[in-house]
């Protein structure tokens, strides 16, 4: 993640209201993985209603560390795209930190090109600058 510590922190109530407001959108999607009654992640489709960009949608996800590596990104990136396609949504994007390569090779192998880097445009808890990976997948 590219976040300090409980930055962004979402609450439960938080996270239910997020739940409910997209199962009302047919442009957003919010799936959740959980592993003995706890989450190891989510992932998140989020759309907008303006004609101009209703074709496409933005693609988040977080996996807890200690669920790194049991293929749950990966799992909810294909449920993702076959909502996506099921949806006639035409665009996903992403954004990834560029020292993520795991994740930037995974996406390219799901159809995503690297469309832009953002230089710099993260300054993380070590006190570094890092660049951001805008990647794209179209269907059309």
């Amino acid at each position: 993640m590219d976040r300090a510590r409980g930055e962004a922190y979402i609450d439960e109530e938080g996270f239910i209201q997020i739940i409910n407001e997209d199962s009302e959108s047919p442009r957003n999607l919010f799936l959740v993985c959980e592993v003995e009654d706890r989450i190891a992640g989510f992932s998140r489709c989020e759309g907008k209603s303006l004609k101009r960009v209703a074709h496409k949608v933005e693609f988040g996800v977080c996996v807890l560390q200690e669920f790194w590596g049991y293929g749950i990104g990966k799992n909810l990136l294909k449920e993702s795209i076959g909502w996506a396609d099921d949806n006639d949504i035409k665009k996903i994007t992403l954004n990834v930190l560029e020292t993520n390569e795991k994740a930037i090779n995974l996406y390219k192998n799901n159809g995503f090109e690297v469309e832009g880097v953002l230089k710099k445009d993260k300054l993380l808890s070590d006190g570094r600058y890092y660049d951001t990976v805008v990647m794209g997948r179209i269907n059309l």
